[in-house]
């Protein structure tokens, strides 16, 4: 009886959980293509976390979105080897460069916050260096 429940389930947990896995898996997709269209916002760690999502909800809809044509390579790259494209590394380092501009220019922040934000964006560049590149 408990297989028969559990075999109605997607991988992610509960017939409740999975429309919730769903609908954040949606709104990671609207975020990730709003990303595409604007310079500052990300669009890949969008659509990698949509495509988590659709694994617990929607294998039509993780489907669609690994084959997509622009985007796919990208999340399957990810996905298999945890790797980012040359190009992907150099926009996020640039974008985190910018980012960090705008908020010393526009933010005036004192030492401390200053040397603490760069600190985190100095990880987070070092992150993204760090993961092998995608061919």
């Amino acid at each position: 009886m408990v297989q028969e429940r559990e075999s109605e389930t997607a991988p992610g947990g509960s017939r409740l959980s999975r429309p919730l896995w769903l609908v954040l898996g949606l709104v990671f997709v609207a975020l990730g293509f709003i990303g595409a269209l604007l310079p500052l916002m990300p669009t890949t760690i969008f659509l990698i976390l949509a495509a988590g999502c659709f694994a617990r909800s929607s294998p039509r809809l993780e489907a669609w979105l690994l084959g997509h044509k622009r985007f796919g390579p990208t999340l399957v790259a990810w996905r298999e080897q945890g790797a980012i494209p040359r190009r992907g590394k150099a926009m996020a380092c640039a974008g985190m460069t910018l980012g960090y501009g705008l908020f010393a220019w526009g933010a005036r922040p004192g030492p401390w916050l200053a040397v603490g934000v760069g600190a985190a964006m100095l990880g987070c560049a070092w992150y993204v260096l760090s993961r092998p590149t995608a061919v």
